[in-house]
């Protein structure tokens, strides 16, 4: 297990360095573009790629530090660096959009004068695929992973697709109608994608910083696997669950036959947290083992291995 986990940090860390590099491209070649034809729209996007690199290198920082292992200082891990970073890069984007924004107003009240519109179609159309090729492969590692800083630097680069198909749409219709006026409104328009986009990933982010239980699905899939195992117990309760990164957290009470031994006891809850662990990787699981009030509640109970074991009138 632990190679695997080796395998995927560096797999984590590998694409982000493939983000840092694109986003850096991408920025000096928008702010280039859009400083020689004099568009807001596409000087905009170069402050949006600006953003989305400060993000790249914010998530390759995060999935370093999260693999680390636990420390005297750190005991379960470094896993909330991922959730600190998803928060952090929300708010970049934040005052990114509130920047494309000012300087969306100062040229509907100063007035727009463009040079070279082809300039700007081009690296539009160029900003969509460079993006849309990295993002897809953020996203397919941050899900194979289970990444936060990583699904969020993702999540920048799939709204940079789509502002930067939103400018390049804008600038055709400028080509096509000569109203230059479109491209503050262009920019404005992408300013309030941003933050919807930013306002989203704060609340995802900051979910698991509030130690939210796991979804759903996951709890029922932990409650399946250990009640596969419920031939060898009366019962469990008080079942919780979190997430720090990509790092999961199970605690849980296991309600064993008092004629069990320690050894057996130990034996059972290490094989519910071994397949646990094989289903979701990187959790860990803690088990609390406590005794059955000696065949006062065994109505209901499956522990069919127990000794004392006492069948009700309607089972027997």
């Amino acid at each position: 297990m632990s190679i695997d986990i080796e395998d995927m940090n560096r797999e984590k860390t590998g694409i982000a360095r493939l983000s840092i590099a694109s986003n850096s491209l991408l920025v000096v070649t928008k702010l280039v573009v859009g400083f020689m034809i004099g568009s807001v729209s596409v000087i905009s996007e170069a402050i949006h790629s600006g953003i989305d690199l400060m993000a790249a290198v914010i998530a390759y920082y995060s999935v370093r530090k999260s693999s680390e292992p636990p420390d005297s200082e750190h005991t379960f891990g470094h896993g909330k660096y991922e959730n600190i970073s998803g928060t952090i890069e929300a708010l970049l984007i934040f005052a990114a959009a509130l920047l494309i924004i000012y300087e969306a107003y100062q040229k509907l009240t100063h007035g727009v004068t463009l040079e070279d519109v082809n300039l700007g179609i081009a690296v539009m159309a160029l900003s969509a695929i460079v993006n849309f090729y990295v993002s897809s492969r953020l996203m397919k590692t941050a899900r194979r992973t289970e990444s936060i800083a990583l699904e969020a630097d993702a999540w920048h680069l799939r709204t940079d697709v789509l502002t930067s198909l939103g400018i390049f749409a804008g600038l055709i219709a400028i080509k096509l109608t000569g109203w230059t006026i479109l491209d503050p409104l262009f920019a404005i328009l992408v300013a309030l994608f941003i933050l919807k986009a930013a306002f989203e990933l704060t609340i995802k982010s900051v979910k698991d910083l509030m130690d939210v239980q796991l979804p759903d699905a996951e709890v029922a899939e932990i409650e399946r696997i250990i009640k596969d195992h419920s031939g060898k117990f009366a019962g469990f309760h008080e079942l919780r669950t979190r997430r720090s990164g990509s790092d999961r957290f199970v605690d849980l009470h296991l309600v064993v036959s008092r004629d069990m031994s320690v050894e057996q006891a130990h034996g059972l809850a290490d094989h519910i947290e071994h397949d646990i662990t094989v289903r979701f990787p990187r959790t860990s699981v803690i088990t609390h083992v406590e005794p059955c009030d000696n065949g006062q509640t065994c109505k209901g109970c499956q522990a069919v291995e127990c000794s004392k074991y006492v069948a009700m009138p309607e089972e027997a």
